[in-house]
């Protein structure tokens, strides 16, 4: 190999160095972090900003990809709830899908979970066509009866709550909060014995910090991260 190649490889060599260093970096930061708080509370703000300010004419369930799925029939359970507490809220299902085949679509699938919990089916809309959370938005903005002036309810993921609401307020829905759907933990003591319970100290394997807790917030850190490029994304485009 002539010195022309060996230095072209000795900067790639160089190259990749940094590469895995500063991953490296990122990943003992987000191992750290994964002990504290800090991944809950960021997760918990870009969800808890925009509560409901007027009584909604309109309950958005954005979808969350396939059906049944966690998120899916997380966003339904507080779709249920909140169309109990407004009987006269139309429901909107937002979620990608073929037409002529909404019967056996994901999105129709949220539609009958709802109603076997007490929903009316002639309360439900679709917007089946966006593909994106701006889409999605300008679609219902365009539905027949949709106003700029009525209140809407938007029910997502806690973390897309903030971009959610933001897009939709872009497209002319001022009036609309968002409805995170977080999910119920267990109560730690419930993760152990009796006898674990009263001690003060308990083996790594035992500690649901590190059992569950940690791997939890590694998770959360994930959409967090994964959220805040999409915020910056839509705030470049002029979405937000």
């Amino acid at each position: 190999m002539n010195k022309s190649g060996r230095s072209i490889f000795k900067r790639l060599g160089s190259i990749i160095k940094w590469i895995l260093m500063i991953f490296g970096s990122i990943y003992f930061v987000m191992i750290v972090l994964s002990f504290t708080s800090v991944p809950f509370w960021a997760y918990y703000r870009l969800g808890s900003k925009f509560p409901l300010a007027c009584q909604p004419n309109y309950i958005i369930v954005m979808g969350a990809g396939g059906m049944p799925g966690p998120e899916s029939l997380l966003r339904c359970h507080y779709g249920t709830q909140i169309a109990k507490r407004y009987p006269e809220a139309k429901i909107i299902i937002a979620l990608p899908t073929i037409s002529e085949d909404i019967y056996k679509s994901h999105a129709h699938k949220m539609l009958e979970e709802m109603v076997i919990h007490g929903i009316d089916s002639s309360r439900f809309l679709f917007e089946t066509e966006g593909t994106n959370t701006r889409e999605q938005a300008k679609n219902i903005a365009k539905l027949k009866g949709v106003g700029a002036k009525d209140c809407f309810l938007i029910i997502t993921s806690p973390e897309h709550v903030f971009r959610s609401v933001k897009v939709f307020r872009k497209v002319g829905l001022e009036n609309c909060g968002g409805l995170p759907s977080f999910s119920k933990e267990l109560p730690t003591e419930l993760l152990l014995s009796e006898d674990e319970n009263l001690q003060k100290q308990l083996p790594p394997d035992r500690s649901p910090s590190l059992r569950y807790n940690m791997w939890n917030y590694l998770k959360l850190e994930i959409s967090v991260l994964r959220e805040y490029v999409a915020i910056v994304w839509y705030w470049l485009n002029g979405w937000i």
